[in-house]
C-alpha cells in the first residue's frame, strides 16, 4: 500500500501524534480524531490500489489520474516509441481529459516531408481543374477567303490569306483548345506518405486532438464557438469520424459555421488538413486511419499501374 507509511503512536483529542516518513521525523498535530481519520483517508486514496481487511486488492471507485487506454499497435519498430496523446471529451465546454492513448509512430511520428506535402497539394489543385479557354484557328476566322495580292509582280511577300497566323487578326496556330483537363494520378506511395507527414506535423504542432466521440449536449452554434474559444483550437476546425453519419447535435451546430467542418475518414486529405488550423479525430477514426495507412505502408503485393481509360 504505502511503503513509507506513517505510524501514529498515540491519538487523542487536542494531542500530538509523532510519526516517521523514512528517515525523517515529524510531529503532526491533530485537533480531533475525525481530522486524523480524514487525513488518513486522503493519503490512502492517493495510492493506486488499497488492501481490504482480508488482504485482497481492489481498485478505488474514483481515480485521481486519467485512464491510460492501451492499444495494440502493429508493425512497431524496436527503435521507435509510440506517441501519446490525450483523449478528450466534447461533453463540456472546458477541456476534459479522460485518458491517454498510444499512437503509431509511423503514422503520427513520421519525418515531415514538405516536398511530398507540396506534391499532394498540387495534385489536389490540378486534378479537378478544367480549362475552357479556346482560340480560333485560321479556318474558324471570318474572312480571308481570297488572296490579298498576286503571287508575283508586286514586290511583296507571298501570302494566301489575311487570316494566316502571320497576320495581325489572324488565327492561332497552336492555341488552347478547351475544354482541357489537367487530371493526373499521383502514385499511391506519395499519397500515403503525404497523409502521414501531414498528420505528424499536426501532432507535433499540438494542433491534433483526439476525442472519444462527436456527441455534444446541445445543437446550439454558440456552444461550439464557446468550446473552441475556451480550448484555444483556433479559427477553423476539422472534425473527422469513422462514418459519414454524424451525430445530430454537432451537425446542426456547425451547419451555420463555415470555418467548422465535418468529414469522414475516407475523405480525409492533405489539403483539408492544412486548410484548417486544428484537426479533431475520434478514437474510432484513429483506429481506421492507422489500419488503412499501415496496410498501404507494409503491403507486399505489386500494385497495378493506374490507367485513365481501362
Amino acid at each position: 500500500m504505502l511503503k513509507r507509511a506513517f505510524c501514529i503512536l498515540s491519538i487523542s483529542k487536542n494531542s500530538f501524534a509523532k510519526g516517521s516518513f523514512g528517515n525523517d521525523f515529524s510531529i503532526i498535530h491533530f485537533k480531533s480524531l475525525s481530522t486524523t481519520c480524514r487525513c488518513f483517508q486522503e493519503l490512502t486514496q492517493s495510492s493506486v490500489d488499497t488492501l481490504d481487511i482480508d488482504g485482497s486488492k481492489h481498485l478505488p471507485k474514483q481515480r485521481s489520474l486519467p485512464i491510460i487506454t492501451s492499444r495494440k499497435l502493429e508493425y512497431v519498430s524496436q527503435y521507435s516509441q509510440p506517441k501519446q496523446a490525450w483523449l478528450e471529451s466534447l461533453e463540456t465546454v472546458d477541456e476534459n481529459k479522460i485518458g491517454l492513448i498510444d499512437l503509431h509512430p509511423d503514422v503520427f511520428g513520421a519525418f515531415p516531408r514538405i516536398d511530398l506535402i507540396h506534391q499532394n497539394i498540387q495534385w489536389q489543385k490540378l486534378y479537378k481543374k478544367i480549362s475552357y479557354e479556346t482560340l480560333e484557328t485560321r479556318a474558324e476566322k471570318r474572312g480571308g477567303g481570297r488572296k490579298p495580292w498576286p503571287q508575283k509582280g508586286m514586290g511583296r511577300a507571298r501570302h494566301g490569306s489575311i487570316r494566316s497566323p502571320l497576320w495581325k487578326g489572324g488565327g492561332k496556330a497552336f492555341g488552347p483548345r478547351g475544354p482541357q483537363s489537367y487530371f493526373y494520378m499521383l502514385s499511391n506511395n506519395l499519397r500515403v506518405a503525404g497523409l502521414c507527414s501531414t498528420l505528424s506535423i499536426k501532432f507535433a504542432q499540438n494542433n491534433l486532438h483526439i476525442v472519444d466521440s462527436l456527441e455534444i449536449p446541445s445543437d446550439d452554434p454558440e456552444y461550439m464557438e464557446d468550446l473552441i474559444d475556451t480550448r484555444f483550437w483556433g479559427f477553423s476546425v476539422l472534425f473527422v469520424d469513422d462514418t459519414d453519419m454524424m451525430p445530430r447535435n454537432i451537425s446542426l451546430a456547425v451547419q451555420d459555421l463555415p470555418s467548422f467542418n465535418l468529414m469522414p475518414t475516407y475523405g480525409l486529405n492533405v489539403y483539408s488538413m492544412l486548410k484548417h488550423e486544428t484537426l479533431v479525430l475520434t478514437l474510432a477514426a484513429v483506429e481506421k486511419l492507422e489500419e488503412k495507412l499501415l496496410y498501404q505502408l507494409h503491403r507486399t503485393e505489386r500494385q497495378a499501374k493506374f490507367r485513365l481509360y481501362q
